[in-house]
């Protein structure tokens, strides 16, 4: 157990420390440096970048739960991206290169008038705020079951870290501790991916078997009648429009865009950052249904009141079941889901705020100095912010559906604007 929490703790204070190192970097007094790198960062973080803020922390462990539980029907959402990421290749990332705000509703305020662009940017300032808070929340609910952590320390010290890189490295911190996470992320679902095809049962081929046999890799029924059930065109069709929404009209993503070197590398950076998610989605889905084949084979083995919740299985795996060591590497992969997701929101929470309020109703131009000041304060004002309502939101039980329900119509109309 101490080499687990030596692991977690190391984790993060090297991952704040090396976020906060870019502010004593050349440029960390540009706003152009905050919230776009400069313009000059690397294809390869940037993918990498775009990857981590995909995955969150509930990715990591909803994704095998639903495995676990039904079938390879949950994957079905990851063949819709190649179609959705060639749509943003063609059409939505050479639009914000040609933009010059790097705000990505400004357009919409030469287009339909000021209000679509108030309207646009304050859904997707709601939509991260409740998407930080239902993150830091989810990931305090799960460290308390898996390490038995306090839920309001793991929000404070989680969300306090990742406020203060965010903060003081800009969208370059952002970006390369992403990077480390996505590599920590990768990591850490392949080495659980390891212990389970080697401690099967009866081995790797009859749990295949047993999991073919038992209709567990079935992804869905191909059905164009039944649009009332998840069928495999359901998932796909919602995937493609979820997606669009993602790569073409999310602040989170479209600043990524803008920060390449160039077009090519924008290209680059979206395609395969998304792409890199659908391998990395099939391991986590297997991961799903190996445990329902080792679960089978060893009966009684994992305890009654775990077993009656699906989301419950893995964690307990990965506490009961993981060598010490490598469960702390897996509690830090899924905290690094959670910050890379967080960093990003809080990032693009402050440039919309910049570029969309303070900018736009500022009667006179706006001093370099006094923009690097606002995104700092925005940045901090909105980490404070998460913090405050996931500490107040700790007894309320309908979290998730909430933030479902509010992407769904704010991210909706949005999409329809564009």
């Amino acid at each position: 157990m101490s080499i687990d929490l030596a692991i977690i703790a190391a984790y993060l204070v090297g991952t704040t420390l090396f976020g906060c190192s870019f502010y004593f970097r050349k440029g960390h007094d540009s706003s152009d440096e905050f919230t776009k790198g400069g313009g000059r960062l690397p294809g390869w973080a940037l993918a990498l970048s775009v990857f981590a803020t995909y995955v969150s922390s509930i990715s990591f462990l909803a994704l095998p739960a639903k495995a676990y539980l039904q079938s390879w029907n949950v994957l079905v959402l990851s063949f819709s991206i190649p179609f959705a990421g060639m749509v943003a290749a063609v059409w939505f990332v050479p639009f914000y290169r040609r933009q010059t705000s790097v705000s990505a509703y400004s357009f919409l305020e030469a287009r339909f008038g000021v209000w679509a662009r108030l309207y646009a940017s304050g859904c997707f300032l709601v939509m991260q705020s409740v998407r930080s808070v239902m993150i830091l929340f989810l990931l305090a609910l799960l460290l308390k079951t898996l390490m038995g952590f306090s839920v309001p320390v793991v929000i404070c010290v989680v969300g306090f870290a990742t406020m203060l890189y965010s903060m003081m490295g800009g969208l370059k911190a952002v970006v390369w501790t992403d990077a480390v996470q996505a590599i920590i992320l990768i990591g850490g679902a392949l080495v659980c991916l390891a212990v389970l095809v080697c401690t099967l049962p009866d081995g790797f081929c009859a749990g295949v078997r047993t999991a073919f046999d038992a209709g567990k890799l079935s992804l869905g029924s191909f059905s164009l009648a039944d649009w009332g059930s998840e069928t495999f065109w359901v998932i796909f069709v919602y995937g493609v429009f979820l997606n669009l929404q993602n790569f073409g009209i999310d602040q989170s993503y479209t600043q990524r865009y803008i920060a390449a070197k160039s077009d090519r590398e924008a290209v680059k950076t979206m395609f395969s950052g998304a792409m890199l998610y659908v391998p990395v989605s099939a391991v986590f889905v297997a991961i799903g249904t190996l445990l329902w084949v080792w679960v089978k084979g060893r009966p009684g083995v994992v305890p009654s009141d775990v077993l009656a919740q699906s989301d419950a299985v893995f964690p307990w795996f990965i506490v009961h079941r993981l060598p010490h060591g490598l469960s702390g590497l897996l509690v830090a992969a899924i905290i690094a889901a959670a910050m890379s997701t967080v960093s990003s929101t809080l990032n693009s929470g402050s440039t919309v705020l910049l570029e969309d309020y303070r900018k736009r109703f500022a009667k006179v131009e706006v001093a370099q100095g006094s923009q690097v000041r606002f995104l700092r304060f925005s940045t901090l004002g909105l980490g404070v912010f998460s913090i405050g309502v996931a500490l107040a939101v700790m007894n309320v039980t309908s979290v998730m559906t909430t933030w479902w329900a509010l992407q769904s119509v704010l991210s909706g109309g949005m999409l329809g604007l564009f």
